[in-house]
């Protein structure tokens, strides 16, 4: 149980410290940072689907199935993470446009 408790707690961590990482990178001046961790992510999931396993008398529906659930659930962390991506750029743009506008309010 306690190993158990500690691999959570360890899982959490790095899931709750990616998701800082991604701000941090996100609000860099430099557009490209942001997209650093969901360029991984997204060719993690193309691994996993690189990866599967197709056996001798599935129909092709169920293969076709197959891989889209697979990258269907391998790229939740890719979507969360360009959320936060564009939602952190998105926010950069408007206090920049309000910037220029109070820039333009002091001339």
């Amino acid at each position: 149980m306690k190993n158990v408790t500690i691999m959570l707690f360890l899982v959490m961590l790095l899931l709750v410290g990616g998701i800082f990482l991604q701000i941090f990178l996100s609000k860099k001046k430099s557009k490209w940072f942001g997209l650093i961790l969901p360029t991984i992510t997204f060719l993690y999931s193309l691994l996993m689907i690189f990866s599967i396993a197709v056996f001798e008398g599935m129909k092709s529906g169920e293969i076709f199935m197959l891989f889209a659930s697979t990258f269907l659930i391998s790229n939740i962390p890719t979507i969360v993470l360009l959320g936060i991506y564009f939602g952190c750029r998105e926010k950069m743009k408007l206090r920049s446009q309000l910037d220029k506008m109070n820039i333009q309010d002091l001339e």
